[in-house]
Parts: C-alpha cells; structure tokens; sequence
C-alpha cells in the first residue's frame, strides 16, 4: 500500500476508498472443536501482514515476524494460515472489503457523483504502504500464479460489485441507456485501477479516475460527461 520526509499534504491513493464500513467474519471453531476462534485476533494479525509487507517486501516476509508484530503465538498464526502466500492474499482482501460497503454506497443523484464518491484521498503515509503492500501482492502472485484467482477476490471483485450496484441504480432512474453491457462495464474502473497500481506500481488518483469517468464509462453507458475538469 520511502522514508518520511516532515510533514506532507494528503493525496489520493491508489485503489483507494476510506473505510466506511468494516465487515468481519463471524468466530468460527477451530479445527477439532475448542473455543471459537477469535475474530480480534485475525484482524490483529492481517494488519501486521499487511504492515510487515509493506515493509519488507513478499520475499522477505515471513510468518514468524507476522507473529511478532501482532503479539500472536506461532502456533496461533500457522492454525489460520498455512502457508505466507495465502496469508497476504487474506491481509490484501481484508484491506480492500474495508474500503467498500455495499450497503453504504452513496447516492447523489447521478452516475458520475456516485462513482466520484466511493474516491477518498488518504495521507502519503497510507498511500505509500498500500502501494509497497499491493508491490508485494503482485511479487506473490507472480511467484505463485496458483493463487491468482484468489488475488482478484481480494483486490478486484469488491470494486466490481459495487461499480455494478451503482450503474444498475443509474440505469433504473433512467440515466443508462437499457441495452448497457452492465456487466463487463463494471469491470473497467476496477480492471485499470489494477493494472495500474500492480503493473505499473503508480497510484490510481483523481485525476485519472475522472479522466476514465468522463472518457470512456460514460460515453459506453450512454452518456454525457458533464462540462467540467474536476468534480
């Protein structure tokens, strides 16, 4: 998701939507029974995977410093996870479902205010680690293609839902033409924000968002891009 250097303005990040909402997953038994697992515990210890990631890198990485920074047991860390890469592919899509509620979707009367909306810019501090921790998903997934469909769960599929949920409230008050391919159309903002963030290790800004809004949503749904520069 470079050292500081004093203080700096806050800029958009790559990818990025504040969290609004965080979805957790209920406590589950563990393995063979026993107290339920403690939901805390694997948030605790996503975060110092993500943080550890980002820091380190994937290849350096490794499930025992996770342990150390999150103040888990070994044993506690390798019952959730058995193997590194599955543990990143965990922190990545617990990082991404936190910035995105579709029950909180806003709506303010347009297509392209709803889509502006789910864009919140973050510190450089935030936007930093989420980019070396998106670095390092990729360094991942090169290594273990394998895991490559879990990857797009975890950074593309929850964009791609709530893109679909605002075009389809878009076409249903009339704004999108019917005959729309909804579901590919869905796809882009979060397919480029991907690529751009993961191929091309450059942030996905606001500038480039309303550049893909106006240029070529829009016009493939049907519409007008609206006469301004920014929103």
């Amino acid at each position: 998701m470079k050292p500081k250097q004093g203080a700096r303005e806050s800029v958009p990040d790559a990818l990025s939507i504040e969290p609004t909402a965080l979805p957790t997953s209920p406590a589950r038994p563990r393995d063979g029974g026993g107290r339920p697992r403690d939901a805390t515990r694997d948030e605790a210890i996503l975060d110092a995977a993500i943080a550890i990631l980002a820091e380190t890198g994937y290849d350096r990485m490794t499930m025992d410093m996770v342990a150390i920074r999150a103040k888990a047991g070994k044993a506690t860390v390798y019952r959730r996870w058995p193997s590194k890469g599955e543990m990143v592919v965990d922190a990545v899509a617990r990082m991404k479902r936190s910035l995105v509620d579709l029950n909180l979707l806003a709506d303010t009367g347009t297509l392209r205010g709803d889509l502006l909306a789910l864009f919140r810019p973050q510190s450089v501090e935030q936007a930093e680690q989420k980019m070396r921790a998106m670095a390092g998903l990729a360094a991942m997934l090169a290594a273990q293609p394998a895991l490559a469909e879990a990857g797009h769960d975890a950074i593309v599929a929850p964009w791609v839902a709530a893109n679909r949920a605002l075009i389809e409230r878009a076409r249903a008050r009339g704004e999108v033409r019917a005959e729309a391919q909804i579901d590919t159309l869905a796809n882009l903002i979060p397919s480029l924000a991907a690529y751009r963030a993961l191929i091309q290790r450059r942030p996905f800004d606001q500038a480039f968002l309303v550049e893909i809004i106006d240029g070529v949503l829009l016009p493939a749904l049907g519409m007008s891009a609206p006469d301004v520069a920014a929103p």
